[in-house]
């Protein structure tokens, strides 16, 4: 899912962004170079642990071999 960080969207807009759309399997993406995004990560990263969330490099995400794409762009195994 994208934060929108890019935006210049203040540090609690990212938050609500993030923590409201989030969902099991979510990829977020945040830019580097995102004014407010170093001010909104501990915010988001508190939450997510507190909701059970655990983060995993992505390469421990992405499906390998057969696979199809929904239109959501998630990955489903063939």
């Amino acid at each position: 899912m994208e934060s929108l960080d890019w935006k210049d969207l203040s540090a609690g807009e990212i938050t609500k962004r993030v923590t409201s759309k989030v969902c099991p399997g979510s990829i977020v993406l945040f830019h580097n170079a995102a004014k407010h995004t170093p001010e909104a990560l501990p915010g988001i990263i508190e939450f997510l642990l507190q909701e059970g969330y655990t983060f995993v490099p992505i390469s421990q995400m992405i499906l390998t071999g057969e696979y199809t794409i929904d239109h959501t762009g998630r990955q489903c195994p063939a």
